[in-house]
């Protein structure tokens, strides 16, 4: 009784109405009163979207039973490392190497020194294959949109994939003979290991270097296009951006099943080693050779580029028909160029008004969706789904009060939640989101509107950001930029009456009657 008081005297002084540990009531509501309300929730399909710039990108082919095929492929200018870089005389080079970490973990550290790692952000068998081909691009990526007398920042969508490939410059580039660079290119959880001898000294020195794509580029063709460039074309990376207009990375069907990675492409960089004469030293009359390198970081202007086959026949025939009156039976998410879920709160006719006329004290209020596990059986699940207020494209209430940090992008926000909740053997059960602050502005603020919500799958629950769609649907113009870089889906249960009760979407309200 005396922790009941305490709790009702801290929510009776919440004028502006948030939740006042609210997240230390967890699954044990005391004597509080619970109140269920039905909650219509409907498809949408989200169509081509804006994905140039995103903070991760996939690569790769992920078959994934529920929803279809995705194939990613992904195009990025370049900068020049240093600008104007001098060149001297007799320049050959020796190496060309395109790198771009992955993201993995050390799992064991031998005695040697060298280490056992575990690659993350992963779909699909780990030993797969793809076919990965790196051409120069033609296609020119501008700051800003010359529709809108250049005041905008020019936009790039998913379904671009012909615009880039009907302009890629000559042959591949990751032309080595070695297939594992090309026709059949892996994501390898190996560490890199370079062993380098001082030639003074003749101490070895060992670099080791986690897990990377790691690609051997054709040295003739850098040799002409950097090496032997006109100064003028090395002199700002506003003119290099233009004269070397990026890398286009097509992925293609290797014959066997493939797999996806994400990959934060602002960390890779392609190396230039080549050997120059020394200016005015000889040995033996001949010149002496110096190691000089060039590097071009994969910064300016990207776009992820998402094509979709094999889509499964539920999936589409959800999406293509949602019932906006009923409700649907099962919700898909997906992201990328996929599909969202539509929330319309309290729709029974008069259920709203009779709530805030009882004068309730709303201690916490929850939406929790359950797993489709039968359908999801042999997918990837995505650990976070996002909920928003689509009608004004902002967070709900809850997500802005929520001011808790996790280690990394995928693990903040946690009283807000959005976290897959799983079962023993790892497949999840459920996903719960916590709506209070929403529930009880809307409830004590007789003028608030009851606005629809966006339901979408997310790779980073910290951006909030959105990005638009290239045609909008009646509903909006936009969906969250979190929700196109994640590659994966999930099927929830939805709220129409022919649900079972015990996997039907409900509003769960947790509240206290007035004295």
């Amino acid at each position: 009784m005396l922790v009941l008081t305490s709790v009702i005297f801290l929510y009776s002084c919440d004028k502006d109405y948030n939740t006042i540990g609210g997240d230390l009531i967890g699954d044990n509501h005391f004597d509080l009163s619970t109140y269920t309300s039905n909650v219509t929730a409907f498809n949408q399909k989200i169509t081509a979207v804006q994905s140039n710039n995103l903070a991760v990108n996939g690569l790769g082919i992920y078959a994934n039973p529920a929803f279809g095929t995705t194939t990613a492929s992904f195009v990025t200018q370049l900068g020049l490392g240093t600008l104007s870089p001098v060149i001297g005389a007799n320049p050959v080079i020796e190496s060309v190497v395109l790198t771009v970490p992955y993201y993995s973990t050390i799992k064991t550290t031998n005695t040697d020194g060298s280490h056992v790692y575990e690659l993350d952000s992963i779909y699909g068998p780990s030993d797969a294959k793809i076919k990965l081909s790196v051409y120069e691009s033609g296609y020119y990526m501008r700051d800003l949109d010359p529709a809108g007398g250049f005041q905008q920042a020019q936009r790039y969508y998913t379904n671009q994939s012909t615009d880039f490939n009907d302009v890629k410059v000559g042959n591949r580039l990751n032309d080595d003979s070695s297939v594992g660079q090309n026709d059949a290119f892996s994501f390898d959880a190996n560490e890199f290991t370079e062993t380098t001898k001082d030639a003074t000294t003749n101490v070895e020195t060992t670099t080791r270097t986690a897990p990377g794509m790691r690609l051997s580029l054709n040295k003739s063709f850098f040799d002409a296009k950097i090496i032997h460039a006109s100064a003028d074309k090395l002199a700002t990376n506003d003119v290099f951006k233009n004269y070397f207009r990026g890398l286009y990375f097509k992925v293609e069907n290797s014959g066997s099943t493939g797999n996806l990675a994400m990959l934060n492409f602002k960390l890779g960089k392609i190396t230039i080693k080549y050997k120059e004469d020394l200016a005015s030293t000889t040995v033996g009359g001949a010149p002496t050779r110096v190691d000089k390198s060039i590097v071009l970081n994969m910064t300016g202007n990207s776009v992820s580029l998402l094509e979709q086959s094999n889509t499964n026949t539920a999936y589409a025939n959800a999406t293509a028909t949602p019932d906006a009156t009923l409700g649907d039976e099962k919700l898909y998410l997906k992201g990328g160029e996929g599909s969202m879920a539509i929330l319309n709160l309290f729709s029974t006719p008069g259920e709203l008004a009779t709530i805030r006329a009882n004068n309730w004290l709303i201690n916490e209020a929850n939406l929790v969706f359950h797993i489709d596990a039968a359908a999801m059986a042999n997918s990837f699940e995505p650990n976070r789904i996002y909920l928003y207020d689509l009608t004004n494209n902002r967070p709900v209430v809850d997500y802005f009060n929520d001011a808790t940090t996790g280690t990394n992008a995928k693990n903040g926000k946690t009283i807000y939640g959005g976290y897959i909740n799983k079962q023993t053997s790892g497949k999840g059960l459920t996903y719960k989101i916590r709506i209070t602050n929403q529930i009880r502005n809307l409830i004590k603020n007789a003028d608030s509107t009851n606005v629809k919500l966006g339901l979408v799958v997310t790779e980073d629950i910290n951006t909030s950001t959105s990005h638009y769609l290239k045609t909008p649907n009646s509903f909006s113009s936009q969906v969250p930029k979190a929700s196109v870089m994640n590659p994966l889906g999930t099927i929830l249960y939805g709220g129409k009456s022919t649900v079972p009760e015990d996997k039907r979407l409900k509003l769960e309200i947790f509240y206290t009657k007035p004295n």
